[in-house]
């Protein structure tokens, strides 16, 4: 049996700041149990706003939904857009709101609103680059990175934006400037941070304290720390992109198991100090390289019952409760949500979100937390494991294969009572145990 023993993290701060509506945690703790939703408002609703999106925090409260991420919420510049309504990430300016959506009082109405129901609210921020016609082209035109013409850096196969020079130490402290307008403001508690690696390290090292002066803050980053790991040392959680693509090469091209948990070692290698967000959709996903089932067909569930139970933090995008089988959004155009009633995952989500939240075992980058292989008569085929925190435990087991298989529990961590998370039977498993799982079925346990 091989035992994969969680490197231990920075203790975490107990502190706790105040917030308009209520006392919220510092992140340092509540990111150990949450999950993120991303919102993308133009194709939530119908209409788009900020108003339509609230009516829906009721509904995803239920689901066990923790963190809300939203897309930019900043104006979109115009000149080289692309579509009719242009990207979401091409910014005509960093402290104003997207008309599109509503108002500046509109978004602190909807942020109040989700605090009171216990939400934590997090803004993407898209540091790199900006739209052509952004406000600083025109009052700070030295802020960009130019060609050898003197004509604005298009940033790399992407016509529509224009890159930042980040030696130039005067952007770096209005974009920090920027920054905190938003925790002023709005009082949001973090950022997704796009493109995080194509930012100088240094200066999200010099952003975060300075914007955290303000009040403790959680920073995702979009990017994989096993290729970047000097921006996990700045980064509450990274983009697990590595395991993304690999689980669907080893869907598509039948890859041996050993290929992901040979990763998932590599993953867990980096240790505590920062996590992972694991996910099977985003916005970049959907849109442009096929929703969960055109990536990972049947695959699909027991990827995101990984996604809930591993070492780490849950990623969703809207929609996947539908779920939208088939339905890649828009990216440029207006594309709603087919929103028809049945949220047919929704009880699925919010077993696997409530587990994460509640059972201690899940805690992600706690040092408290041991993860542990479990061996199988299977284990070229089921993934197997086990996260335990003192007494608690959660057993998760997921055939990877297309066939239905029958294989033993051989491992002396399995032995013990059990509760089905999903069906709630009771089991009980000794070392010798049969277990049957379906095609690319799946098993939770909490002892």
């Amino acid at each position: 049996m091989k035992k994969l023993i969680l490197i231990p993290a920075i203790a975490a701060l107990l502190l706790s700041c105040k917030t308009q509506n209520q006392t919220m945690e510092n992140p340092q703790e509540w990111k150990r149990t949450t999950n993120i939703y991303e919102v993308n408002v133009r194709q939530y609703t119908p209409e788009g706003t900020f108003n339509a999106f609230e009516k829906h925090l009721p509904r995803l409260k239920k689901m066990g939904v923790k963190t809300l991420w939203f897309m930019p919420i900043t104006p979109i510049a115009q000149l080289n857009k692309k579509g009719s309504m242009g990207s979401q990430y091409a910014a005509y300016d960093y402290t104003s709101i997207n008309p599109e959506f509503g108002t500046l009082e509109d978004f602190k109405h909807l942020v109040d609103e989700a605090h009171k129901m216990g939400f934590n609210v997090i803004i993407d921020w898209v540091a790199n680059h900006t739209g052509w016609d952004h406000v600083w082209t025109k009052s700070h035109p030295e802020y960009y990175l130019k060609d050898a013409d003197g004509s604005f850096h298009k940033a790399s196969g992407m016509d529509d934006i224009i890159e930042l020079d980040f030696t130039n130490k005067e952007m770096r402290l209005e974009m920090i400037e920027a920054m905190k307008y938003w925790v002023k403001e709005t009082n949001i508690d973090g950022f997704r941070c796009d493109l995080a690696s194509w930012v100088e390290v240094d200066f999200w090292q010099q952003a975060r304290p300075e914007v955290e002066k303000l009040k403790p803050l959680f920073f995702i980053g979009e990017f994989d720390e096993l290729e970047n790991p000097e921006y996990g040392k700045v980064f509450d959680a990274s983009y697990s992109w590595k395991w993304m693509h690999l689980s669907k090469d080893f869907y598509q091209k039948q890859l041996p198991l050993s290929d992901l948990k040979n990763l998932l070692e590599q993953y867990s290698k980096i240790g505590d100090n920062s996590m992972r967000a694991w996910f099977t959709s985003n916005h970049d996903e959907n849109s442009w390289n096929g929703t969960e089932y055109e990536k990972y067909g049947d695959f699909a569930p027991a990827l995101a019952v990984f996604s809930a139970t591993w070492n780490g933090v849950p990623l969703l995008y809207n929609g996947q409760e539908l779920p939208m089988k088939t339905k890649r959004l828009e990216f440029f155009e207006k594309d709603p949500i087919p929103w028809n009633g049945k949220f047919e995952l929704e009880d699925f989500y919010k077993t696997l979100l409530t587990l994460k939240s509640e059972n201690p075992a899940l805690r992600g980058g706690d040092p408290a937390v041991t993860t542990f292989w479990i061996n199988t008569t299977a284990n070229d085929k089921v993934l197997a494991y086990l996260r335990k925190n003192g007494d608690k435990e959660v057993l998760v087991l997921i055939n990877t294969s297309k066939d239905a298989i029958n294989f033993k529990l051989e491992d002396d961590h399995s032995v013990g009572s059990y509760k089905n998370v999903f069906s709630k039977a009771k089991a009980e498993f000794a070392k010798g145990s049969d277990v049957k799982l379906d095609a690319y079925g799946y098993l939770v346990f909490e002892k």
